[in-house]
């Protein structure tokens, strides 16, 4: 049973990779996401914010963030980081000496500065590919959306002319023409789409009248909108797809990949069940395509996707209804 496939070009020995999350900031870590079973692992972002702090520019972020994200400037600067930017650099470096698979980058940030120099000393550290995480939130009336697309796909030009190494582009799922905007990603020299960020939102203490900054895993009911989008992009742009949120057992990964993903991504099932926990997941995947008789995941990727359906709101149309008349 082979389990092997693509991401950008990139051999992975397993479809299901581990999605950058604190977990990664540990070599021993990587090396037991290795050792259980992960295609690759995409490392813990490195912000923006960050950086900027570190050069002693800072004030600049908060001056071009704080309409579009409210709470930014009284989250970041009162937040201390775990590890420096040079840190993150040598965890490249070392994960690189001691395991096989390949490790993927990670730089979260929103506006076109220096930071994304980064992305050149991350390729000299040895990362194999950069997932570019623009967490960006235009919370500004007078932001038009031609200047909010305009500003992802200044990053993806200006990051791509910057390196040699793949570019994977983390999209929100907010755009209001998705399929062109992902269109125009491939166009600007990205690798790939991953699909979709999830935006931790706020919450409020009504008691203390203060913002709450909490994390909820995700849940796998999340997976319907990138499944979704999954399956309506499969064939039509010529783009690695990844696809993550909601990944909690190998169920989620067979529907992702057959709507048409390259690679499942994960970090919250670790997070509960452990780093060990891609033995089964990985396991049950080889289980699944034995029963269904698949030789490889190309032999399903896609296989529930509409790529041979001509008209794309037909396919959306008919499985609302279907659902809708589902409901007694």
């Amino acid at each position: 049973m082979k389990t092997d496939t693509t991401y950008m070009g990139i051999k992975l020995n397993s479809p299901i990779v581990v999605s950058a999350c604190t977990l990664s900031e540990k070599t021993d870590n990587i090396l037991k996401m290795e050792d259980s079973g992960a295609g690759a692992v995409v490392m813990f972002s490195l912000f923006e914010e960050q950086i900027k702090k570190e050069e002693e520019g800072f004030a600049v972020v908060i001056r071009q963030t704080t309409n579009s994200f409210a709470e930014a400037s009284d989250f970041f600067p009162a937040y201390e980081y775990n590890i420096s930017t040079d840190a993150y650099l040598e965890n490249i470096r070392r994960a690189k000496e001691r395991v096989n698979i390949p490790i993927i980058a990670s730089l979260n940030g929103i506006t076109n500065e220096g930071w994304i120099y980064y992305s050149k000393l991350m390729e000299q550290a040895g990362a194999d590919a950069i997932e570019v995480n623009i967490f960006f939130i235009p919370g500004e009336i007078t932001m038009s959306s031609a200047e909010v697309e305009h500003r992802y796909l200044n990053i993806i030009d200006n990051i791509k002319q910057t390196v040699k190494i793949p570019v994977a582009v983390k999209l929100n799922p907010y755009f209001s023409a998705m399929g062109n905007m992902a269109y125009r990603i491939k166009h600007a020299g990205a690798n790939a789409l991953v699909l979709f960020n999830r935006f931790y939102q706020p919450d409020f203490d009504i008691n203390e009248l203060t913002i709450k900054n909490d994390l909820i895993y995700s849940d796998s009911n999340e997976i319907r909108l990138p499944l979704l989008w999954l399956a309506l992009l499969y064939g039509k742009v010529n783009l690695s797809l990844a696809a993550t949120t909601g990944v909690q057992s190998a169920i989620e990964v067979i529907k992702y990949l057959l709507a048409g993903a390259d690679v499942v991504m994960t970090a919250s099932s670790l997070y509960k069940n452990g780093i060990t926990y891609l033995k089964t997941m990985n396991a049950e995947l080889e289980d699944w395509m034995f029963r269904m008789g698949f030789d490889d995941i190309d032999s399903f990727k896609g296989k529930l996707s509409q790529q041979d359906i001509f008209d794309p709101t037909v396919y959306e149309r008919t499985n609302y209804i279907k659902i809708l008349g589902g409901m007694k």
